[in-house]
């Protein structure tokens, strides 16, 4: 079964392709599909983003007579002592052109002097799957966790190395850790499960 995933980012997609390894599922970018443009993200929710990004691949294949599924994801991290932010402006938080190392920046600023009993926070990611119907199933998934004091780790990516999971952070889990309990994983499960149904 063929699987366009609507992004461009290769982290994400070495991720999904990993942990799809082991099923009869072939996942291919958007780019490897002939699709190599950027979908404006202009949604409010997860949700939204999700299926904005991946409707328009959808559409694309549909303008050229492919029949096609289409998985796209957004995903971000959400703090409990910021009111849920930067949630879905996770990755422009600290400006359009902002590194990781920026983005961890501004959090361990803003949350500074905040102790370590308010420093929870949790992954989110919604993954929406349209059918070849063009019908949108939307997942959810969660990771639950506290913001660390510093980054620790060289693995993953994004906020991974701040993001305390357990008695470590998510940049010192090896991927296959990470890959077992992550907001991504806990979603993709669900797709999973609604491939098998």
């Amino acid at each position: 079964m063929k699987l366009i995933l609507a992004t461009n980012n290769q982290n994400k997609l070495r991720e999904i392709r990993k942990m799809l390894a082991d099923t009869d599922v072939s996942v291919i970018s958007q780019r490897e599909a002939g699709y190599d443009f950027e979908v404006e993200e202009n949604g409010t929710t997860f949700a939204e983003n999700a299926e904005i990004k991946a409707r328009a691949i959808f559409d694309a294949a549909q303008q050229k007579g492919e029949t096609c599924m289409v998985l796209a994801d957004d995903s971000g991290l959400a703090v409990d002592a910021l009111n849920g932010q930067p949630g879905v402006y996770s990755h422009r938080w600290a400006g359009e052109n902002a590194t990781d190392a920026d983005r961890i920046a501004k959090l361990l600023h803003e949350l500074e002097n905040v102790p370590d009993a308010q420093r929870g926070a949790h992954f989110a990611c919604v993954m929406c799957l349209i059918d070849e119907t063009g019908e949108a199933h939307l997942f959810e998934g969660r990771a639950e966790g506290v913001i660390l004091h510093g980054a620790r780790g060289e693995n993953g990516f994004g906020y991974d190395p701040v993001f305390g999971y357990g008695e470590r952070s998510f940049a010192e889990l090896s991927a296959d850790e990470k890959n077992a309990v992550s907001h991504r994983h806990h979603a993709l499960m669900q797709v999973l499960e609604y491939f098998r149904k």
